[in-house]
């Protein structure tokens, strides 16, 4: 493993090259996929890196299967499936807003607890959704009632008509605000990918219900720490950007972790003031190739990503088709320590073909970028469970 210099003051100095090959190692790239997956590595893979967001986009696969692909391979989806949504005993996830709406492994539910007795207080939430906590509480604790006495609901059951994926109605803001302060949590999603509600008691299982409520600070600090632990090495903002805390509620823990140990500082050319895992790896070199969801954590926060890999990044699903630079569901390509690649790809399921539109190499894209790149799409067509006849457009180089 490599060291780190110390510069003056004892601050650790790490080269860039360095500072990526902590972040992938953080990430799971530095191990080895495995030639068969099993429940185990997929159940590692989420404890690593501590959640899946989830997106509803389905162009390819929705965004929270693709995480866990992209480090293990072919895994089974209906791992995740009965993880997330699966019978009671099974259950090793919950949904809830950490990074954006996010599955999350049942450890973490005691150190959100503090954000959802916020919402309950009325102070978190989303615009219209604050009212529910105060004026309107009667109304929304008749639709909990509801719930409490018809079991699962979703939004569409109260409503006349399906209601659009951003025009929430007033029955779905009530739901979201129950849901996140913690009177409900997901049961289920239905084939339309539409959330299905109930008690929370009714869902988490009762250990982890039981679980000891943290204190605010010492919640908070937990996030942060398991933050550190996923990237490795990550700025302030990157500490806090993982479970989308403020600089009021991050801060603090990131300076009692720097106290204690767990964390350290670094300084790496190009990059802010940064921070180090005190268990962070430090391999001398990485092979690693995956292809990389959206919304992946290596590249959700895409500043860091353009710091790290010098890539910068925008999904274009809402760009014009005739303003998009690289495609409409565009997934960047790892092979070894850098981002070669950016592919646009399409499930088409009638047709039972993986579609790959467009494929633009990077400038210093290496000359096995797209023999690997052939392969890794393979394996995607593989898991998809779908035909793929090998080609793509012209690569171009940005």
């Amino acid at each position: 493993m490599a060291r780190s210099a110390v510069a003056a003051g004892g601050v650790a100095r790490e080269t860039l090259a360095q500072a990526r090959r902590i972040a992938l190692a953080a990430q799971g790239f530095a191990d080895p996929r495995p030639a068969t997956p099993s429940a185990a590595q997929f159940r590692r893979t989420l404890d690593r890196i501590g959640l899946f967001q989830i997106d509803s986009v389905n162009v390819l696969a929705r965004a929270h299967y693709l995480p866990a692909f992209s480090r293990i391979g072919s895994y089974d989806p209906d791992w995740l499936d009965r993880a997330a949504w699966g019978p009671r005993r099974e259950r090793r996830m919950f949904e809830y807003w950490a990074h954006e709406a996010s599955l999350l492994p049942l450890s973490l539910h005691p150190l959100l607890r503090w954000r959802m007795a916020r919402a309950d207080r009325g102070e978190a939430g989303y615009g219209r959704m604050r009212v529910f906590a105060t004026e309107r509480r009667s109304e929304a604790m008749a639709l909990l009632a509801r719930i409490r006495d018809e079991g699962p609901l979703a939004a569409s059951d109260f409503e006349n008509g399906r209601p659009g994926w951003w025009e929430w109605s007033e029955p779905k803001r009530m739901l979201e605000w129950l849901f996140y302060a913690g009177h409900l949590t997901t049961a289920t999603r239905r084939r339309s990918f539409e959330r299905v509600y109930d008690l929370t008691e009714r869902v988490i299982p009762p250990a982890v219900l039981a679980l000891p409520t943290p204190p605010e600070d010492a919640a908070r600090r937990g996030l942060i720490a398991h933050a550190a632990a996923a990237l490795g090495i990550a700025t302030a903002a990157d500490l806090r950007d993982y479970f989308r805390l403020s600089p009021a509620d991050g801060d603090p823990a990131i300076a009692t972790l720097l106290e204690e140990g767990v964390l350290r500082q670094v300084q790496v050319p190009g990059l802010p003031p940064a921070f180090v895992h005190r268990d962070a790896r430090r391999p001398r070199r990485i092979t690693a190739r995956a292809l990389l969801a959206p919304f992946d954590p290596l590249v959700w926060e895409r500043t860091r990503a353009e710091r790290l890999f010098g890539f910068r990044y925008r999904i274009e699903i809402y760009t014009p088709a005739e303003k998009r630079q690289h495609g409409y569901y565009v997934l960047p390509f790892l092979l070894n320590e850098r981002l070669v690649a950016r592919v646009d790809a399409k499930a088409d399921r009638q047709a039972g073909r993986l579609l790959v539109p467009a494929v633009h190499l990077e400038p210093e894209a290496p000359p096995e970028t797209l023999p690997a790149l052939h392969e890794e799409l393979g394996l995607l067509a593989g898991w998809l469970k779908l035909e793929w006849d090998g080609a793509w457009p012209v690569v171009d180089r940005d």
